[in-house]
């Protein structure tokens, strides 16, 4: 079986009637399997839940669904006998399935290992760009894409940032480049690739580490190891966060490609083979023949400033995708061009409208604590919406850290006790206000009310939950959006700006 899996390292190598297994029917699960039924495999699709539109398409292409608990494999798994499982990001490595996988020797793939193995469908394979972190992957990805797009570059940003890796690499247009978003999940599974032909990114970049996932992952030892993957056999630029030493122990641990160079960025003054800002001015001191006496213009810090982009972290993700462009051989000229027409996505500290003076802020993808720091700090003074599900992180030190530019504090979440006694334990003088509406089209109302009562002129409302959002809602965006509508709700008609102007911080 594994002699036939190790011949598999092309979208022309014979896939027909391969039994596979495939956990989930999400966006990913969906898109493996469409993959795996074209190439003519057998495909057996197992998932818990699964949307009607999805499943009712699994007939069209030729794959089957079993739905089931997933406590134990289902009789149609156990008699499909599968000869490979490709997993989607969700599955812990501790689920009974793949507990089960592994006792029957039965390898297991992520969506990222098939991909690559197919990746030449429409021609010369694209090129990798792989991106992670605990925050700031997609803005990151993002804004790439827009400096590779900007210089002429077919781009395609994708796989965590909602785009599979399998639709891009299998689009008829092909492209040049892709910068592909990887979870700490989907890298988990990226270690664990079989056979000789393995992921190697042109260029590579992990942002930060903080806590996050760890009911998941077991560890920050164990989150730390996934992440680290990024970095494997990267061959021309591994870049790294000089704000975080973790990142920079990462790339000197990785195996990488000879001649790959370590690139760091941060927002000081940068050294050889860095990026950085000397006096408002944004500097590459890695891509250029005299790096050790002279730096190369990007942008300032006004002109980002102009477009909304000048918050501390965002402008650390700026210079981290810089990086990547310019290790692509992007020019400084155009990376300012591409800046100049960037906007960031909605749910990243995003304006929703001033009105008495009060900045209401959304900022629902800030969902661990790490994020909502890098909110927090763009602003001096701060009524905070914070709460959801924490995934079982603390936010007590958060808590400490910001407790002198709080104004107030509006708790939601139905982890809502643990920051209650963070606020209790860490900043007992901060007034803090809690949302008890079980009915989800009531929290973000509720918040808004609170918050509205205790915010004066100059400070922001800043909703940065610092926790996920799938206990009262779908995902961070509707969480967003639902407090977008509260706000507009309440004072829309007394507006001080336009909601679409950007936030300056």
């Amino acid at each position: 079986m594994d002699n036939r899996l190790d011949s598999l390292t092309s979208w022309h190598a014979e896939w027909t009637g391969l039994r596979v297994g495939v956990l989930g029917l999400g966006v990913t699960g969906f898109s493996v399997a469409d993959t795996l039924a074209e190439l003519g495999a057998d495909v057996l699709v197992v998932a818990s839940r699964a949307e009607d539109a999805r499943a009712g398409l699994l007939d069209v292409i030729g794959a089957r669904l079993v739905r089931s608990d997933l406590d134990a494999p289902p009789v149609e798994l156990l008699a499909h006998r599968p000869e490979v499982l490709v997993v989607s990001p969700g599955f812990s490595p501790g689920h009974p399935l793949l507990e089960w996988a592994a006792g029957a020797g039965i390898p297991v793939w992520g969506d990222v290992e098939l991909a690559w193995r197919v990746r030449d469908k429409v021609g010369t394979p694209a090129e990798w760009i792989l991106v992670t972190g605990t925050n700031g992957k997609t803005t990151t990805v993002q804004l790439t894409a827009a400096m590779l797009a900007e210089s002429g570059l077919r781009v395609a940003p994708c796989g965590n940032i909602g785009v599979p890796v399998l639709d891009a690499i299998r689009d008829p247009q092909g492209f040049d480049v892709l910068v592909v978003e990887l979870s700490s999940y989907q890298l988990h599974y990226l270690a664990g690739q079989t056979g000789q032909d393995k992921v190697t990114p042109y260029s590579s970049v992990c942002l930060n580490i903080a806590d996050d996932h760890l009911d998941w992952h077991g560890s920050l030892e164990a989150y730390v190891d996934a992440k680290s993957e990024v970095y494997s056999r990267t061959r021309v630029a591994c870049v790294y966060n000089r704000a975080d030493p973790v990142t920079e122990d990462m790339v000197r641990r990785a195996d990488v490609s000879e001649g790959a160079r370590a690139i760091g960025f941060g927002l000081g003054v940068p050294g050889p083979s860095d990026l950085g800002v000397v006096d408002g001015i944004l500097v590459d001191r890695a891509f250029l023949d005299d790096r050790l006496t002279s730096a190369l213009e990007l942008t300032t810090v006004d002109d980002l400033a102009a477009a909304g982009l000048a918050a501390p972290h965002i402008v650390a993700n700026i210079l981290a995708a810089a990086a990547l462009a310019r290790s692509f051989g992007v020019p400084p000229g155009i990376i300012r061009q591409a800046l100049l027409g960037f906007s960031l996505d909605a749910h990243r500290i995003q304006l929703v409208l001033t009105a008495g003076g009060v900045g209401w802020i959304n900022d629902s993808k800030a969902t661990n604590p790490h994020a909502a720091d890098a909110s927090l700090r763009s602003y001096p003074s701060v009524v905070w919406i914070v709460g959801g599900l924490l995934k079982g992180v603390d936010v007590g030190d958060l808590v400490s850290r910001h407790a002198a530019r709080l104004r107030g504090a509006v708790v939601i979440g139905v982890d809502r006790a643990a920051v209650l006694t963070a606020f209790e334990r860490h900043a007992p003088e901060v007034p803090v206000f809690e949302v008890t509406a079980d009915d989800t089209g009531d929290v973000m109302t509720e918040a808004v009310k609170l918050a509205s009562g205790v915010a004066a002129s100059g400070d922001v409302v800043l909703l940065a939950p610092a926790a996920a959002s799938m206990d009262q809602f779908a995902d961070y965006a509707e969480r967003g959006r639902q407090f977008s509508e509260a706000v507009q709700e309440r004072w829309g008609g007394l507006t001080d700006e336009r909601p679409d102007d950007q936030p300056t911080a």
